[in-house]
């Protein structure tokens, strides 16, 4: 399974996704058309045990977004 996770996770990075916090991932896109393409990118490469959830926003409510340290 860790291996599986880290081949998945190379592909996300290798696909311009970043990731936000452990276990999060995203990726801007700037279009809906673009969001598809990156959906069907990251189905193809999911790990038979995985578990994605992808959650669309726009840009104005990522820039709402509050981080605390």
């Amino acid at each position: 399974d860790r291996k599986q996770y880290t081949l998945f996770r190379k592909r996300l990075l290798n696909n311009g996704f970043t990731m936000m916090q452990y276990s999060v991932y995203m990726r801007h896109c700037a279009t809906e058309e673009n969001a598809h393409v990156h959906v069907k990118r990251v189905k193809s490469c999911l790990p038979p045990d995985g578990e994605v959830r992808i959650v669309k926003i726009t840009d104005k409510q990522f820039g709402r977004i509050e981080v605390f340290y």
